[in-house]
């Protein structure tokens, strides 16, 4: 019995492992997320198991174009692994009005069967009112939202697969920089997404430091026969916070003083700024003096920026320079244009 149940669960978790098409898993990820999961077969095992057993009652597809050979399920196979309940529908209703202003319409359709069978769910409680929850809820950015880059489906597909089972990719990129083609042989390291860009984090050939590259602007990509090269000290987080993606231009952090119109205060008091922050109400005026230890960072200084009129940086003073200067310039070409 002990035997019969065990292979029923590695069953069960085998299906949880597998995606949804254009999705695909292959034979060795699935060998080691089962091992992590505490099922220790072996290849021939596992093929037996996806061939012979689940496949003949599942609408499980095999890639066998190249090798290793990777598995999926037919992209409208509607079934949840666990199911899905009440809470959790609500939350992917939200999410997804959240993630279509941030991430490519590509990524966004991996998810797609998830989030029509939330609002099947949801529709189908109509008697509780639940039904009318997709059509109330929305997310709206902070700031505005530009249109995600347009990403190929397959490019996207082939970067995750390589970045999952630590493949190296050969890419044909093209450079915004120069604005031509270039090859490269990468080998992935991490994934982010920044605003309306995905960004490919990868070592080059045989160079040791991490690059950008975005994803939009990858022309041709597949599988290498390079062996990937690993970045041992590379941390992803670590990465994010001294400033890759921030323009950080020094690494400690700054104080910033500035005087702030009552509508910013109040913004400020509910949504700080960062977690060391003070607000103090300024002797006869309804503004504040705003002190708050910020990253010195561009990030900070563009939120400043387009804060306009209601803000006035004290502090400093190279913030507070470079400010006037940009608002002199505006001024100086709006001039000029009605001359």
């Amino acid at each position: 019995m002990s035997e019969i149940r065990d292979t029923l669960f590695r069953y069960l978790t085998m299906l949880q492992l597998i995606p949804r098409s254009p999705g695909r898993v292959s034979t060795p990820v699935l060998l080691e997320k089962l091992s992590e999961r505490g099922f220790n077969i072996d290849a021939r095992s596992l093929q037996r198991d996806l061939r012979d057993k689940l496949a003949l009652h599942f609408p499980l597809g095999c890639d066998d174009s190249q090798k290793p050979y990777r598995w999926y399920f037919d992209r409208n196979f509607n079934c949840n692994l666990p199911a899905l309940d009440v809470p959790g529908a609500l939350t992917l209703v939200l999410a997804e009005e959240y993630l279509k202003g941030l991430l490519p319409s590509v990524v966004i359709g991996q998810l797609s069967p998830q989030f029509r069978d939330a609002r099947q769910l949801l529709d189908d409680l109509e008697q509780n009112g639940l039904s009318r929850w997709a059509r109330k809820v929305r997310a709206i950015p902070n700031g505005k939202a530009l249109v995600p880059a347009p990403l190929r489906e397959a490019t996207w597909q082939t970067v995750s697969d390589a970045l999952l089972a630590q493949r190296a990719i050969d890419v044909t990129y093209l450079s915004r920089s120069a604005e031509e083609e270039k090859h490269f042989t990468l080998h992935p390291q991490g994934l982010v997404s920044r605003h309306s860009v995905t960004y490919l984090l990868a070592t080059v050939n045989d160079y040791d430091d991490i690059r950008q590259f975005a994803m939009h602007r990858i022309e041709q990509v597949s599988l290498s026969d390079a062996a990937w090269r690993p970045c041992h000290d590379f941390d992803l987080d670590t990465y994010i916070a001294r400033g890759a993606f921030g323009y950080l231009q020094s690494k400690a952090p700054i104080k910033l003083v500035a005087h702030i119109a009552p509508q910013v205060a109040w913004l400020l008091s509910e949504t700080p700024l960062s977690e060391v922050q003070q607000l103090t109400p300024l002797p006869g005026s309804s503004w504040h003096c705003l002190e708050a230890e910020v990253p010195d960072d561009q990030q900070t200084q563009w939120w400043l920026m387009g804060m306009g009129a209601n803000v006035e940086v004290l502090e400093p003073v190279t913030w507070r320079t470079e400010i006037y200067a940009a608002a002199k310039s505006i001024v100086e070409r709006g001039e000029t244009l009605n001359e």
